[in-house]
């Protein structure tokens, strides 16, 4: 997730709990994702689509707070 932000979220990860914890529930939602489309896990098609949006949702304020951050660091 945001690649392009490696030492900006190294740093907040660190920094800030509250970013550390969605920046993980992401992940695992990212990796519950994966194994439900490879079949390592069941779901049916709402509960893909929600826990999308939920990765979607973490994936935005996660952003928002790398965005911040840099903000304030210039």
């Amino acid at each position: 997730m945001l690649h392009e932000y490696r030492d900006e979220i190294s740093v907040l990860k660190q920094e800030n709990a509250h970013f550390a914890k969605i920046f993980d529930e992401h992940n695992d939602l990212d990796q519950k994702i994966q194994d439900i489309v490879e079949g390592r896990e069941h779901a049916t098609d709402m509960e893909l689509s929600e826990l999308k949006r939920k990765k979607l949702e973490l994936k935005d304020e996660a952003y928002a707070m790398v965005m911040q951050y840099i903000k304030e660091k210039q």
